[in-house]
């Protein structure tokens, strides 16, 4: 096979991709900056193009179109941490085969790169590939009125009983950091502040790279984070998930950019709440009710999908099929009929030994991310003992939990999942939201 070109003027960056690369089998030759790049295309032909976006003289996007002539069938995949979802747009518009945003996800990576050296599709501009090959939703798909409709609950607003401290380590940031959460009136919502006094809304219109007009999507995959144009909060997703089983609608709290990730699990969360309290308080509560099957991806045993459908109650049922320790895993989690404390709260994140290291490495995670997550290697848990045996499968219902309660009601449904994280839950709840509005407009 013809070698992968890195263009990127970051030597860390090229020397930990082509080390990825090389680990995988392709050859992976660097360049750092565009023209020496070009000069060497007189003597080879590339199968895939890494490309940064910024640049030292020609820049990324002009060197892209270049390309576009010489080669049209030859995929580049963009890169870059500083330009936002309109520089991504541009660039699929323009001919690239997809966009990816530093610092750089390993299983995205080489997710793509396989994809793009196996098919070389031809490109048509259709749209950016997100979270391990979603495509792109645009909100404006159609979903039908009357898919779901927002009712007076038999339950209910809640806030909690005192203002409660919790203080820990940051998953990303790897320092110490903390939260505070205090009470709130009626109709007031879950609201994040930041220490500078910025108000970010626990809701998806907060959601990173949400856009109510734009048809191509990013979401994170790893975590779940919310932001207002100027501050963002990180790792909201635990947090929101003991929200929404206690019902609590109403509550502030203060944090330093990112929520504490303690062991990686809801646990903490969860005391925190039995130790401040819960208040009901005199005005109902509302409940977002399925009425129509509505969801993502195609529902095959080997693909990712997650959809809702009309439930009396709510319940989530997860299926994983991962490599060895995990294996295939399927749990169902109804609030009636369980515990939240005892089956979904513990269950911790999880992570392989070498996306950590790689994560490091390219400064996305600190070294919170070691203490707060079940580490593989080579078929093995290595760092701690499993709390249950299928501790991987409930820990994705607790993240689902946190991220369709960003919604701002809680659901009246059954939610069927199937191998899904952070970039198909974010999809969903964009979509239920959508049927909202839409039932609200009619």
């Amino acid at each position: 096979m013809n070698p992968i070109c890195i263009v990127d003027d970051q030597p860390n960056i090229c020397s930990t991709i082509s080390g990825i690369l090389s680990d995988e089998g392709y050859k992976a030759v660097v360049f750092q900056d565009a023209e020496s790049f070009w000069q060497s295309l007189d003597t080879q032909e590339p199968s895939l193009v890494l490309l940064d976006i910024w640049l030292p003289g020609v820049d990324g996007l002009e060197l892209l179109k270049r390309l576009q002539s010489r080669f049209p069938t030859l995929p580049v995949i963009m890169m870059s941490g500083h330009a936002g979802i309109e520089t991504a747009v541009t660039a699929i518009k323009a001919g690239a085969y997809d966009f990816m945003e530093k610092p750089l996800h390993l299983e995205v990576l080489l997710d793509k790169v396989d994809s793009a050296v196996k098919y070389r599709p031809v490109k048509n501009g259709s749209g950016i590939a997100a979270d391990l090959g979603i495509d792109a939703i645009n909100p404006e798909c159609s979903i039908p009125t009357g898919t779901v409709d927002v009712v007076v609950s038999a339950e209910p607003q809640r806030t909690i009983g005192e203002n409660i401290v919790l203080n820990g380590f940051g998953l990303l940031s790897g320092r110490n950091t903390g939260i505070i959460l205090s009470p709130l009136g009626v109709n007031e919502g879950i609201v994040f502040q930041t220490l500078d006094g910025q108000i970010i809304p626990g809701h998806i219109t907060s959601l990173e790279n949400f856009s109510k007009t734009d048809p191509t999507k990013i979401f994170s995959a790893n975590s779940t984070t919310l932001e207002n144009g100027r501050q963002q909060v990180r790792t909201v997703e635990h947090l929101m998930a003991t929200f929404s089983i206690y019902g609590i609608t109403n509550v502030l709290i203060k944090v330093d950019k990112e929520i504490p990730n303690i062991d990686g699990s809801a646990k903490d969360f969860n005391d925190l709440i039995a130790q401040a309290g819960i208040v009901d308080q005199h005005a109902p509560a509302k409940v977002a009710v399925i009425r129509k099957k509505i969801g993502i991806g195609k529902e095959e045993s080997q693909e990712k999908y997650l959809y809702a459908e009309p439930f009396d109650g709510f319940e989530i049922e997860m299926r994983v099929d991962y490599p060895q320790p995990i294996g295939e895993q399927i749990f169902t989690f109804n609030p009636e009929k369980g515990s939240f404390a005892e089956e979904i709260a513990p269950a911790r994140s999880f992570n392989t030994f070498e996306n950590i290291e790689m994560a490091q490495r390219l400064g996305k995670v600190g070294s919170g991310y070691l203490n707060s997550h079940i580490i593989m290697h080579e078929g093995k848990v290595i760092n701690t003992e499993l709390r249950y045996s299928d501790e991987f499968v409930r820990h994705k219902i607790l993240d689902l939990i946190g991220d369709l309660y960003l919604l701002g009601y809680p659901i009246r449904g059954r939610i069927t999942a199937n191998m899904t994280s952070h970039g198909y839950n974010q999809v969903l709840v964009e979509h239920l939201y959508q049927a909202i509005q839409n039932s609200s407009a009619a």
